[in-house]
């Protein structure tokens, strides 16, 4: 068997482990100064006035949820062709998530006439993702949202950086807020944790406060001034970052940009290595590199036994690791609770997309060998 190829892989280097080793060393482990740091870059990195570093996406897209005043009896139109966070998050504040389609088989954000089709009286927000790190049609969701007075809430968790077109906003910055993921196989990834993003100081606030547990002050608050106090002025969460982790993100996030260089050099060589693939598509293939994040790098196969049979040989023959993500209207959980929506275009998606490997350290002897393995599956299971 060949020496493994991962489909994400992370790299810690010297200067990540000596900015944790500080933040260890200073005694300082909970929110504090990093975390503040790193929430004013990345905030004007995305070039949004307020950042709320948070325990995970998930927490942010709750948090956002919760403080643009969703809840039961409440629609949010989601994506079904997203991690299943999108749509839980939508549950937890006892709103129902309504599914959209998405585009096509070569562009998997959700289907702006789709969204438009699903609003209903009881609709109260949009929550677009941006699949993969490559923009949605989200100047047109801002214009309906806009329009119809809805909440436009962006899950960017694979899409730091991102923008819609050259020269336009990043993503993230379009709605009342933006959602970021800095789980490990993310291009920004620390281990847990997640951002919210926003141009609204009291949006920001009100989150702050609901991070720790509706409180009014924290423990840096309280360092700072030994005399504070708190108040809490509603049910919050702890959904708390913390220093050492905000050490490792500022470490890998000044080097992102050069990162994100390099995931777009490896994309591009790809679509240049599969162009003449028989049997399968790219995704996204005639999409600017320059405005994505490039997270992930799919291949869509005609349909789901297709699909087993070249990831069983990739991963078999040529140590190739894969994967791949369910359409969440078709979880248990969700059919239960909901029914199955048509979404015929995500569904045709779900059964045949898989995604191969996809690093910014990625060798081009580790690409050739995935790209050559993937040729031959396809030669071999069509014979």
């Amino acid at each position: 068997m060949p020496e493994q190829i991962p489909v994400f892989d992370v790299r810690v280097t010297d200067d990540d482990l000596v900015a944790v080793e500080e933040a260890l060393r200073s005694g300082w482990l909970t929110m504090g100064e990093r975390t503040e740091r790193f929430e004013r870059e990345f905030a004007e990195s995305i070039g949004v006035e307020h950042c709320v570093a948070l325990s995970s996406c998930t927490a942010a897209l709750h948090l956002a949820c919760i403080a643009a005043d969703i809840g039961p009896g409440d629609e949010v139109i989601v994506p079904s062709m997203t991690f299943a966070a999108t749509a839980n998050a939508v549950r937890y504040t006892g709103a129902t998530p309504i599914f959209a389609d998405l585009v096509s088989e070569s562009d998997l954000g959700i289907d702006v006439d789709s969204v438009e089709a699903a609003i209903t009286e009881r609709t109260k927000a949009v929550i677009p993702v941006h699949y993969a790190g490559y923009p949605v049609a989200i100047d047109r969701l801002a214009a309906l949202c806009d329009e119809r007075g809805l909440a436009l809430i962006e899950d960017a968790a694979h899409a730091p950086s991102a923008r819609l077109a050259p020269g336009s906003k990043k993503l993230g910055a379009f709605g009342i807020a933006g959602c970021f993921s800095f789980f490990p196989n993310k291009v920004l990834g620390v281990g847990e944790g997640g951002a919210l993003v926003t141009d609204s100081a009291a949006f920001a606030e009100r989150i702050r406060h609901l991070r720790s547990q509706g409180m009014t002050a924290v423990s840096i608050d309280r360092h700072r001034d030994a005399s504070i106090g708190y108040d809490v002025h509603e049910r919050g969460y702890n959904y708390r970052f913390d220093d050492p982790r905000a050490a490792l993100l500022l470490s890998r996030f000044h080097r992102l940009e050069p990162e994100l260089v390099e995931r777009r050099k490896v994309v591009q060589r790809y679509r240049d290595l599969l162009a003449d693939a028989p049997a399968i598509s790219i995704p996204y293939a005639d999409f600017d590199l320059d405005c994505s994040s490039c997270y992930l790098m799919g291949v869509l196969a005609p349909d789901a036994e297709t699909r087993r049979a070249l990831r069983n040989r990739l991963a078999e023959v040529h140590g190739v690791q894969t994967t791949m993500y369910p359409a969440v209207h078709l979880f248990t959980a969700y059919r239960e609770a909901y029914g199955t929506p048509s979404l015929p275009r995500t569904e045709r998606v779900a059964d045949g997309l898989f995604s191969i490997p996809l690093f910014p350290h990625m060798t081009s002897e580790q690409q050739d060998r995935v790209a050559a393995g993937l040729l031959e599956s396809i030669d071999e299971v069509a014979s």
